[in-house]
């Protein structure tokens, strides 16, 4: 069947008569993009949507390229768990209550380039309340023997990076950066550009070649697509550009939609992918590691959320017969989940994706779902020893702040996060 998508990581649209891979992005309306799902995706709810208030670190002046603000060392041979914490969604998951045993890395978000190279620090709060939050995580986390990084861009953003990285504003921006850590301690970046075009290769390995060569302690990671096992081939690029990161963490969450020639499928499956479900974890890793990407710098996906698809879908690997995804990330979080829609009754286990999964005959829930895709306790150990088995570097997780369960008694409010320290951190 013919299909158009984007090239992976080229970003050029391509036909062919196998199956297409697509997914969420963006702030505008978390519109469908080819290879490339986001972590910075504002959601259904419209939370954390442009750049936001106007605090910031402005065009080039001074700056400080050493310290990180008193983190931890980072341990370039220890498994990570790196988990993003976003501002707008702050109120659901308290600094205070973060639960700490399941990390490695405070992924905090979002700081935002400017088309001059100058930085947006709001995090989608305000010119105060952004950096308030900001400085509040690093400290916390430092207080518990963390790493604080703060990610940069997100969806939405590819033209502001394209600016900011070029030749005639890469020293500012730099500069910027560099000063962005002295400001706030943070111990490293996360450069959250989507999607990396072809056409963007070069600026992009000179703004990490600069950042490495101007802060060479500190850590720097790179979000990257999932791939599509129709189309598995990665760029060489990524192999190319792996020495300059701590982490290569593929996005490996909201793999699967109504698109044409697929299935009913998980979100996140493990294993399993096939023809018409060409998605899983270890399809995307083997893509990465097929393309130079050392396995100890590469980890996996974990969204702290689910997908909720209408009928007449009840099950993975269905027909997808007129039925959509209904809501996902920030809607579907995974404390919604469990307050609306779980039922010991209604949850099925599929061997083949190593995943969970709610099944019901007639809608359910404000959302009107009959099958969620979704992470739970058991699948997160699953990708711990899939991690673990194939000598891969760790784990991100889209978003910490999805994850909390308030209701639930003093020390059962993270369940998630306490499977993240057993599957990923305990030996």
């Amino acid at each position: 069947m013919d299909w158009r998508a984007l090239d992976l990581v080229s970003g050029v649209e391509i036909r062919s008569t196998v199956l297409p891979m697509l997914t969420r992005t963006s702030f505008l309306g978390c519109l469908l993009v080819a290879l490339f799902a986001a972590p910075a995706c504002g959601g259904d709810d419209g939370d954390g949507g442009g750049q936001g208030g106007s605090g910031g670190i402005g065009g080039g002046s001074g700056g400080a390229g050493g310290g990180s603000g008193g983190g931890p060392p980072v341990g370039t041979g220890e498994r990570w768990v790196s988990g993003y914490y976003v501002g707008y969604q702050q109120d659901l998951y308290p600094p205070s209550e973060i639960a700490w045993s399941g990390l490695t890395h405070l992924m905090i978000g979002r700081v935002v380039p400017r088309a001059d190279g100058s930085l947006d620090t709001s995090l989608d709060l305000g010119p105060d309340a952004g950096p308030d939050l900001a400085r509040n995580l690093v400290q916390l986390a430092h207080e518990h023997g963390k790493a604080a990084v703060v990610m940069l861009g997100g969806a939405g953003e590819h033209e502001a990076w394209v600016s900011a990285a070029s030749a005639a504003n890469r020293a500012t921006f730099v500069q910027n950066l560099l000063q962005l850590r002295a400001d706030f301690g943070f111990d490293g970046f996360d450069l959250d550009w989507e999607p990396i075009e072809v056409a963007d290769q070069a600026d992009f390995r000179a703004l990490a070649e600069a950042l490495r060569d101007a802060a060479p302690d500190a850590v720097l990671t790179l979000p990257v697509g999932w791939v599509n096992a129709n189309a598995p081939e990665v760029e060489a690029f990524y192999g190319e550009i792996a020495p300059l990161f701590d982490q290569i963490n593929v996005m490996s969450y909201s793999m699967a939609g109504p698109w044409d020639g697929w299935e009913s499928w998980h979100s996140s499956a493990l294993t399993g992918h096939g023809p018409t479900t060409p998605s899983s974890v270890e399809s995307s890793i083997d893509g990465y590691l097929s393309a130079g990407v050392p396995a100890a710098k590469l980890g996996v996906g974990i969204g702290f959320y689910g997908s909720c698809w209408s009928a007449p879908v009840t099950a993975p690997g269905m027909a997808v017969d007129g039925a959509t995804i209904v809501a996902d990330d920030n809607v579907m979080s995974f404390t919604r989940i469990m307050d609306n829609y779980y039922a010991p009754e209604r949850r099925l286990w599929d061997e083949t994706a190593r995943a969970p999964y709610l099944s019901y005959p007639s809608p359910q829930g404000a959302q009107g779902c009959t099958f969620i895709s979704y992470e739970d306790e058991a699948s997160i150990l699953e990708k711990g020893e899939f991690v673990r088995g194939r000598g891969l570097g760790g784990a991100i997780v889209w978003t910490i702040n999805e994850g909390y369960l308030p209701d639930r008694p003093e020390g059962q409010r993270s369940p998630l996060m306490q499977a993240l320290a057993e599957a990923f951190l305990h030996e």
